[in-house]
């Protein structure tokens, strides 16, 4: 408990001022004077030299040959802070994506690294573009070798682009609940759909709980979509990407998905 107060106490320190996170940010890159870090913050000498005391004092950063330099567990706790700003950045960026909207079925690990996904960007359909959402997943479907996918429901054109991607020799896993299952599979063209099965090259999941998220990953490029807090599908927002870290973000979300129904 004394630890768990003390680490409280140090969190809240450090993120009460402003001036502390620059000293910190500066800090953490190179070791540096009082002087340096004026010139680097552009923060007035007084107000750096009075808590760059501070944060001396509270055995934050220490002095060595004329240079402060921040010690191990501060950079730990100047780490977490970040992460944690940028996570509070990411989801208020995206307010409407995320906001009154069921995020249940991200595990742990997905929120924990949910800045893994601020490179992404936000499609809303619009009354001129009403389908701009299926329209940009089936565009990146229709040029994928291999997609792997969470539907909790079946669009009609689901199907033919499956079949589309089976026919150019792609590979296809899907996560479908168990209301869709059969009609899903069963639309797909019996003898691509039985070939591509034999070949390992379509895996289709019975998922017999309720399925609340929407995923793809299509090659490099993913999509995300939410259920809102009233259990109602928000068809009119996806969040795209293809950066790296966005990319291993859903792959882990999909494989924590599979490994429930395998």
């Amino acid at each position: 408990m004394k630890i768990h107060t003390n680490v409280t106490e140090d969190i809240k320190f450090l993120a009460k001022s402003e001036i502390r996170l620059k000293i910190l940010s500066e800090l953490y890159k190179e070791p540096n004077n009082v002087r340096g870090l004026v010139k680097q913050t552009k923060i007035t000498y007084s107000s750096i030299s009075s808590n760059v005391s501070k944060l001396e004092k509270h055995d934050y950063i220490k002095k060595i040959n004329d240079k402060y330099h921040v010690n191990s567990k501060t950079k730990v706790y100047f780490k977490s802070l970040m992460e944690f700003k940028s996570s509070i950045d990411m989801i208020n960026n995206y307010d409407s994506f995320w906001d009154n909207h069921n995020l249940n079925q991200l595990s742990l690990d997905s929120i924990r690294n949910i800045t893994d996904l601020k490179n992404c960007k936000l499609i809303e359909s619009t009354p001129i573009e009403i389908y701009k959402t299926h329209n940009t997943i089936k565009k990146q479907m229709l040029h994928s070798k291999t997609v792997k996918a969470i539907f909790p429901y079946l669009h009609p054109e689901y199907p033919k682009l499956i079949e589309k991607v089976l026919e150019n020799n792609g590979s296809v896993e899907l996560i479908i609940s168990q209301e869709i299952f059969k009609e899903l599979v069963f639309r797909i063209n019996g003898p691509i759909r039985r070939t591509a099965i034999k070949k390992g090259k379509l895996r289709v999941y019975n998922f017999k709980k309720d399925l609340n998220l929407y995923l793809t990953v299509c090659d490099e490029n993913i999509g995300l979509s939410l259920f809102k807090s009233d259990g109602s599908f928000d068809q009119n927002r996806i969040l795209i990407s293809n950066d790296p870290k966005s990319y291993n973000w859903a792959m882990k979300l999909f494989n924590n998905m599979k490994m429930e129904v395998i």
